[in-house]
């Protein structure tokens, strides 16, 4: 263990211990760091690496029966069945019926590449003392409520992590809290068992699981959750928010006990639903009288640990919203994707409360684009961007089901919490949701191969790209001067070059790069973009939908320091008149297989930091309540079923990460 464990060890047991930490801390600032240990993960090679990089689409938020809101939900399933259900395999869901096991069948009619298993760390032994019969305290009053199961449960468990100082129930946990670290260790060992299960070692590489859980601080009960994943199966203990209340703590325990523990170990932290963070997720704050040197490398540390944010999953968009006051640009209609329907409440520059139960009020820095902006201000301030990030998309889904995202085959994402068409249409049960919550999106990853180093890697260097469900194919490159061509459009030559990709990498850099340095000629002239989108080519049953737009999404600072954005359509037609009968869910009206661009920005200024990413539009389509409602008799269907303000369709999309411009020099 290093001094630096060890002291966040003994702080964890009490201040009276803490003056021993400081010692060790001291020591761990003046002695020699641990030499790293190499380490090659025991595998055959790939079969079908590639350097031009392939796609691959999978879930990187996955609840089971181990997370105490699934669990509470009758949702029994473990990390096994999770992984075998990425694969292929059927799974039952509540309703229970007498035997036990669930009523409700469901399988992907396309496995994924792909998956982290990330269930809640707090309360991993909880849930395990309190559901194995003859533990310490499976008779403790505590226990005895939760397994009543259902909303109250998990409220009465989950409230805890809302106060400032969360605290384990000392009556399932014990005095010393002994009965929950001995239980979710036997948990923690049983989930990295079943990721190694999963795992294909093999030269085929058809499958990769990652060992990874949930980080779920809610301070105020605003959402500032992480999901926490490793790059092997070297992995410290989990670390909750019962240990490392702050966001900062959680940081600096991954480095100590991971990254730099000199085991082999790497981690990378992933915030997702910022749009209930009530303006906490992105905030940037810095401890008092700090200088700029220290503002800095705490800025280091937290593009080091979080290179990428998940922009959407079941709980909603979270790219952008009209409704506030916020940077510089038109409004931008397709903003209004995937909303909660309710009145917003502008945070402004302060904070609120209330998020996780989807209340209190909303700030710009909820949202990714303006949290990309926030990191040019910054990079501006200091000469370092700690929101320098990557963007995909998962889930969320507490079923144990990764990658159920058929509009046409939504059946929930919280067992019993809408394990009924009724529920879903529903203005929600545990939490205001329902009808408001979506089957959720995928992750894709450019990488080489399907293994972990290389699908880490993709994600460290953000070579990745989210999607609402579509399993759309994106590639996007960006560099300088006369080699990408010199005319713009859908039709520029290098749109129609079989070598696209190969010159992507060679003269350019791709999504989530920073582009590299030029000469001032061509810096002046700008960058040029190149764009290729492939529609999702269907599943076997259904067909993707047709492809309407390729937009660029770009970000900068003007020169008085102000943000400001602009979305430019560079391939397709957001006017092709494109749309679907929500009675029958058929398309009609034109779209694209393949839209492709090279633009130019002709309005780039070479001393203002920028970002550049690219949003892909389908043609309207039914959104899934519109298939769960034409399903059901007339006479049986709820009242959102006829309810305008509801909407029936949904324009599914992709989003890749950001090409970054920085005129300081930051990597």
């Amino acid at each position: 263990m290093t001094s630096l464990t060890q002291a966040l060890s003994l702080c964890r047991s009490g201040m009276r211990l803490c003056f021993l930490a400081a010692s060790l801390l001291l020591l761990a600032c003046t002695a020699e760091p641990a030499p790293p240990v190499p380490y090659v993960e025991p595998r055959e090679p790939c079969a079908a690496a590639d350097p031009l990089r392939r796609l691959f689409f999978g879930d990187l938020h996955v609840h089971t029966g181990y997370s105490f809101d699934a669990h509470a939900f009758d949702v029994k399933h473990t990390p096994d069945d999770a992984y075998r259900f990425a694969q292929g395999t059927e799974l039952r869901l509540p309703p229970l019926g007498p035997d036990g096991e669930g009523t409700q069948r469901i399988q992907l009619r396309r496995p994924l590449d792909f998956v982290a298993v990330t269930d809640h760390s707090e309360f991993l032994g909880e849930v395990e003392a309190c559901t194995l019969p003859g533990s310490e305290t499976y008779d403790s009053a505590g226990c005895r409520a939760y397994r009543q199961g259902g909303g109250p449960a998990i409220a009465k468990i989950g409230l805890t992590l809302a106060f400032g100082d969360p605290q384990r129930d000392r009556e399932i946990c014990r005095e010393d809290g002994s009965v929950c670290a001995r239980r979710a260790g036997q948990v923690w060992q049983r989930t990295q068992q079943a990721a190694e299960r999963a795992y294909d070692r093999s030269a085929a590489c058809r499958f990769t699981s990652f060992v990874a859980y949930e980080y779920s601080a809610a301070p105020g009960l605003s959402t500032m959750h992480r999901n926490i994943l490793f790059r092997t199966d070297r992995v410290p203990s989990p670390i909750s928010t019962f240990e490392q209340p702050t966001v900062e703590g959680l940081w600096r325990e991954l480095a100590a006990t991971c990254r730099d523990a000199g085991t082999g170990c790497d981690v990378l932290a992933i915030p997702h639903n910022p749009n209930e963070s009530n303006g906490r997720m992105f905030r940037l704050e810095y401890p008092e009288g700090s200088t700029l040197d220290e503002q800095r490398q705490q800025a280091q540390v937290r593009a080091k640990m979080e290179p990428l944010v998940e922009i959407y999953q079941h709980k909603g968009d979270s790219e952008c919203l009209n409704a506030l006051a916020g940077p510089l640009g038109a409004p931008d209609e397709a903003c209004d994707f995937e909303k909660p329907r309710r009145k917003v409440v502008d945070c402004g520059d302060s904070t609120g409360t209330g998020g996780t139960m989807r209340a209190g009020c909303m700030a710009q820095r909820d949202f990714v684009r303006y949290a990309l902006l926030d990191g040019l201000r910054e990079e501006a301030r200091i000469g370092e961007n700690p929101l320098r990030l990557g963007l995909i998309a998962s889930t969320d889904t507490h079923n144990a089901t990764p990658g159920a995202v058929s509009e046409d085959a939504f059946i929930g994402q919280r067992g019993a919490d809408d394990d009924t068409a009724e529920k879903q249409l529903s203005s929600g049960g545990l939490t205001p949701g329902g009808i408001e919550f979506s089957p959720g999106g995928l992750v894709g990853i450019w990488a080489e191969e399907n293994s972990r180093p290389s699908l880490f890697d993709a994600m460290r260097r953000r070579e990745v790209m989210g999607t609402s469900g579509p399993r759309i194919a994106v590639r996007f490159f960006g560099g300088w001067g006369s080699g990408w061509g010199a005319d713009t459009g859908h039709d520029a030559a290098l749109c129609r070059d079989p070598e696209l990709v190969r010159k992507g990498y060679a003269q350019g850099v791709p999504m989530g790069s920073v582009l590299p340095s030029a000469p001032v000629t061509e810096r002046a002239a700008g960058p040029r973009f190149v764009v290729s989108a492939l529609r999702d080519p269907g599943d076997g049953r259904r067909a993707g939908g047709k492809l309407q737009a390729l937009q660029i999404v770009k970000g900068w600072l003007g020169p008085d320091g102000a943000p400001h954005y602009r979305v430019f359509d560079v391939a397709g037609d957001r006017k092709n008149g494109a749309g679907v009968d929500e009675s029958t869910c058929e398309p009609r009206g034109e779209g694209a297989d393949s839209l492709c661009a090279v633009w130019h920005d002709d309005s780039f200024d070479a001393q203002r930091p920028a970002f550049y990413y690219v949003r892909v539009l389908e043609n309207p389509s039914c959104r899934w309540n519109a298939y769960t409602c034409n399903a059901l008799p007339a006479a049986q269907r709820p009242m959102a079923c006829g309810d305008p303000t509801v909407p029936r369709t949904i324009q599914e999309r992709a989003w890749t990460s950001p090409i970054y411009y920085a005129p300081f020099g930051s990597s």
